[in-house]
């Protein structure tokens, strides 16, 4: 045996004083994975399944930006047994999964699909049968394309009826065993990408806007819709809450939670402007949300920019979103440095965008892809504190962090690694600082149609051949390192770099009694 091959197994054996453990952790904090249904479901025509608003934009052309749809997907809802032994031989404890309200309530309301109604049983009993917590997310960016050309989806203020009236359905039939529910996925993005910029589905936006001939959305209102959208999300939730605590959660114990996407805003020098546009930049984005959650009423920069454009809570109304959520979803990637844009402000056509008046400029890691995020773990730390520091220390889950890839890319995705590494690391100091985070998921199980990227981008733990008829599942090296942390092997950094060094010799020799590992290996060996 070489020198390099007994250093490699004596870094796996013996545990280093700094080195990485689950045991860093409290007991009740939960580690998952995430997807959503659109993107992993597949079945989209089958078994009284109608359209959404994500089927009726990717088949537009998803804004002009990449190729391909989800009819078909990653097939979980024929192969969710298969996938949730994949998550029990990982050691998850939880999947955060949602559920597609176009394939439970066909028309967005009247009867429920008795298909779609067994398929999230059985998922959801499967689930628990491992052991496994299923944490359920109600609209992850796929409204019944029904209610969307009934009334225009969330901009009409009668979505908060169908809305509540669906969340209760869910509430009936599935709330004995889910105890995590949240309302809407990256509420944030969803207003902005779908009724501002139309980059996202809906594909709303001002049609004299140059992003109409970007994204070739030919309808919508920039400078009002987005925060129509908000509003009508932030009611809706609310309703959905208020329904909860009173008919439910006496008997079900369950929490409601409400899903942004977040980015640490820094300033790009220390002047006073570039300190309030960073804020400003927060308030935008983050308290567009979380003020109405925690004070009841939007930012006071808001109301300065947007002015009447800006909806108004009634009292009533304030009363019952404030206060609405038991824990807040964070979806975190990347950072960015603010800088103060007051020009934009004298902009004669207003629109979300122009009101927030700062530029942003991405903070840049030394990723080995352009496609690849910077891995900023004290960005992470910082925007939490900021979080804790304005609005008080509420339970949160970080829902959604990940690294992007190539699709095509080595199953040795090393960029993943390190990123999950990083982040997992940084955790326990986060714990420390007193920040109550209560959980960290990965997205994504599984390569899945990317709503920024289709097919062209992978953030999985787990490969998808897409021309194969099977549709297998293969693992990365990301999922044979999650699963090493989370059956309790002690990780060191030192193993990172040495792996990478020398992958042969890890997976034939470190974790040799890996079965998941082992399948990675004979992929390699097979494509060598």
């Amino acid at each position: 045996m070489s020198m390099k091959v007994f250093a490699l197994i004596v870094l796996v054996l013996v545990p280093f004083g700094d080195a990485l453990s689950r045991d860093d952790f409290p007991p009740h904090f939960l580690f998952g994975a995430s997807t959503s249904a659109y993107q992993v479901e597949g079945a989209a025509n089958e078994d009284g399944r109608k359209p959404s608003i994500w089927d009726t934009f990717a088949h537009a052309g998803n804004a002009n930006k990449y190729p391909g749809n989800a009819d078909t997907g990653c097939d979980q809802y024929h192969k969710y047994k298969e996938d949730v032994q994949l998550m029990t031989k990982m050691g998850l404890d939880a999947y955060r999964f949602s559920i597609s309200w176009p394939r439970l309530i066909p028309g967005g309301k009247g009867p429920i699909n008795p298909k779609g109604l067994q398929y999230y049983n059985n998922l959801i009993n499967e689930l628990i049968s491992q052991g496994i917590q299923p944490h359920v997310t109600l609209v992850h960016f796929d409204l019944p394309q029904a209610l969307e050309d009934e009334y225009e989806g969330w901009v009409s203020r009668r979505i908060v009826k169908d809305f509540t009236t669906y969340a209760d359905v869910c509430f009936r039939e599935f709330g004995d065993r889910v105890k995590y529910w949240t309302t809407v996925n990256e509420g944030n993005v969803f207003a902005d990408g779908g009724y501002n910029s139309g980059f996202l589905p809906p594909q709303r936006c001002s049609p004299s806007s140059t992003r109409s001939l970007l994204f070739n959305c030919s309808r919508g209102n920039s400078s009002t819709e987005p925060y129509l959208a908000t509003h009508h999300m932030l009611l809706a939730h609310a309703s959905a809450t208020n329904l909860y605590r009173k008919k439910y959660q006496d008997r079900q114990h369950g929490f409601i939670g409400f899903n942004l996407l977040t980015f640490g805003y820094f300033p790009l020098t220390n002047t006073s402007e570039d300190i309030s546009a960073a804020k400003r930049a927060q308030d935008f984005y983050i308290g567009w949300f979380l003020n109405p959650f925690i004070f009841g009423e939007y930012p006071d920069t808001m109301k300065k920019n947007v002015g009447s454009r800006l909806p108004i809570f009634s009292k009533s109304e304030s009363n019952m979103v404030k206060g609405s959520i038991d824990f807040l979803g964070i979806n975190y990637y990347s950072s960015f440095y603010v800088k103060d844009n007051p020009d934009s402000l004298q902009i004669k056509d207003r629109d979300y965008t122009v009101d927030m008046g700062v530029k942003l400029q991405s903070i840049f890691g030394n990723g080995t892809s352009p496609h690849e995020f910077a891995v900023l773990p004290w960005a992470l730390h910082g925007l939490l504190v900021s979080l804790r520091n304005t609005y008080g220390n509420i339970p949160i889950y970080i829902h959604e962090n990940g690294q992007q890839t190539d699709w095509n890319s080595s199953l040795e995705d090393w960029s993943r690694v390190k990123c999950l590494h990083d982040y997992i690391e940084s955790l326990p100091d986060i714990l420390r600082n007193g920040i109550n985070v209560r959980g960290y998921f990965v997205w994504s199980f599984l390569d899945v149609f990317e709503l920024l990227g289709g097919y062209e981008s992978s953030f999985g733990l787990h490969y998808i051949d897409m021309s194969d008829p099977t549709l297998r599942r293969q693992p990365k090296l990301s999922a044979v390192w999650y699963s090493n942390f989370l059956n309790g092997k002690t990780i060191d950094p030192m193993i990172t770099m040495e792996v990478q060094k020398n992958p042969s010799v890890v997976l034939s020799t470190t974790f040799s009694n890996n079965p998941i590992l082992q399948m990675v290996q004979r992929k390699s060996t097979s494509s060598s």
